[in-house]
């Protein structure tokens, strides 16, 4: 017989958290600092294969686009098993697509491991570990969020010389042989992510029961509700503006150093700047959030709107010093404005609909990401130069920053309660006693293995102590 499922009134800023942050600060390493570094193995693929440049560039575009696609299944599961299983299962999947990667014969190997396979794996590491440290964290929620990303920086700095000791002394295939079992650590990560029950993932009396429709279920994993949550929607399409042109630099800016006429290892250089100050930028924007004086949407908007004046200077940069400076401006805002797009979710839906809401906005925002830069690639072909190219990216940066005004309260310093009805509902036993499984452990009740919550009273605070 399992006993109660312990209910935390609220989420306990600190304690067990810390260690969801540290698995959150490995796992966005070990998916996105692989994905930043994985050029080192672009050059060896083009001599092994003998292939164009285009048709090996495919192999990371899968990836990202797989993890981005199917983040909403990742999110529908750990909405029905909780973010453990499945983010060891996303680990496993990493590890296995590299592995098996390091067999590979022809181009199309490659895709299907490393395109597909890790990326579904990485699809179910990254948007359910980053939503447990929001379950998390309440007041220092954008300082908790803004840390575990810094391991995207950090890695980003340590992969690419490391895998290219590794080509260089193993050979691609050992190298994939390695960074294979760097992925496994995934399933560490994935162990140390401790479910936890909140106040608000009990069911309310307005809920539809759990014995309802198949489609009421699926709706309900797959915040399919959320669709007609209009604030929500507004700031997904808010996103999905600022997706489209927030990574033009990263794919084009060497490009435009170049084209000014500055030699490769300056082009380089301001690559290297733009991601120190990126790091930088998250560890600020945690630390402003922590002690803020106004409201998360406001912090959101400032950092997005100062990112697309970045991007439009980007065109008047044509001496160096001004362009690096430029540059570090572009870094830090862009930083800084990625933990805050995370961390106010939980204020426009509720924390009960964490993982269903992080899902969906990858999965919509990726849209932007896929055209932006061709976009950006197709200006400058029919302009002959990178000047609109910058324009227009940072012209998304700014409308994107301008839809954010538009959510609830934004003028009120106050936070504006969450507005979306719990999919869950009300089971009853016999004796009346509210019910649910410890399977289901964000609010999502089932008819098996129930037993009685256990309410903590507010003056305990167990977690912070555990």
């Amino acid at each position: 017989m399992l006993g109660p499922v312990v209910v935390h009134p609220e989420a306990p800023d600190g304690g067990w958290g810390w260690m969801i942050v540290l698995s959150a600060f490995l796992q966005s390493a070990l998916v996105f600092g692989v994905i930043r570094s994985f050029g080192v193995f672009f050059v060896e693929f083009v001599t092994y294969f003998d292939e164009l440049s285009g048709r090996i560039s495919w192999i990371t575009s899968i990836g990202i686009a797989v993890q981005q696609f199917a983040s909403p299944v990742g999110s529908a599961l750990s909405s029905r098993y909780g973010a453990r299983p499945v983010v060891m299962a996303g680990g496993f999947f990493s590890g296995l697509g590299f592995l098996l990667a390091s067999f590979a014969t022809c181009l199309a190997h490659l895709y299907l491991c490393i395109g597909l396979l890790s990326g579904f794996g990485w699809a179910l590491v990254f948007t359910p570990s980053l939503a447990s440290v929001a379950r998390y964290f309440k007041r220092r929620r954008t300082l908790a969020t803004s840390l575990a990303l810094t391991g995207v920086g950090l890695s980003s700095f340590a992969f690419s010389p490391l895998f290219q000791l590794l080509v260089d002394t193993y050979a691609w295939r050992g190298a994939l042989l390695i960074v294979a079992g760097m992925s496994f650590n995934l399933l560490v990560c994935g162990a140390l992510i401790r479910p936890i029950t909140l106040k608000e993932d009990l069911p309310g009396p307005a809920g539809h029961g759990t014995r309802g429709t198949c489609w009421t279920r699926f709706s309900s994993l797959f915040g399919l509700h959320l669709l007609g949550h209009f604030a929500f929607m507004r700031f997904v399409l808010a996103i999905t503006l600022v997706n489209t042109g927030y990574f033009v630099p990263y794919v084009h800016l060497v490009a435009r150093a170049r084209e000014l006429g500055f030699d490769e290892y300056q082009a380089a250089f301001l690559m290297s700047l733009t991601a120190a100050a990126d790091l930088c930028g998250r560890l600020f924007s945690g630390w402003l959030s922590n002690c803020r004086g106004c409201r998360l949407a406001r912090i959101l908007v400032a950092w997005t709107f100062l990112t697309g004046v970045a991007l439009v200077a980007i065109p008047w940069g044509r001496d160096y010093p001004l362009l690096v400076a430029i540059s570090l401006c572009y870094g830090f805002c862009s930083g800084a404005l990625t933990p805050v797009v995370f961390s106010i979710i939980p204020e426009i839906v509720g924390i009960a609909n964490i993982f269903s809401s992080m899902g969906l906005l990858q999965m919509i925002e990726s849209i932007g990401g896929l055209l932006g830069a061709p976009l950006s690639g197709w200006l400058r072909d029919a302009t002959g130069d990178y000047v609109a190219s910058f324009l227009a990216a940072g012209s998304f940066m700014l409308a994107g920053s301008l839809v954010l005004t538009t959510l609830p309260n934004f003028s009120s310093c106050l936070a504006p309660p969450p507005s979306v009805p719990e999919p869950s509902a009300k089971m009853e036993d016999g004796e009346g006693t509210l019910l649910a499984s410890a399977t289901a452990p964000v609010g999502v009740l089932t008819p098996r293995d129930c037993h009685p919550y256990k309410v903590i009273p507010e003056t305990e605070e167990p977690l912070a102590k555990s």
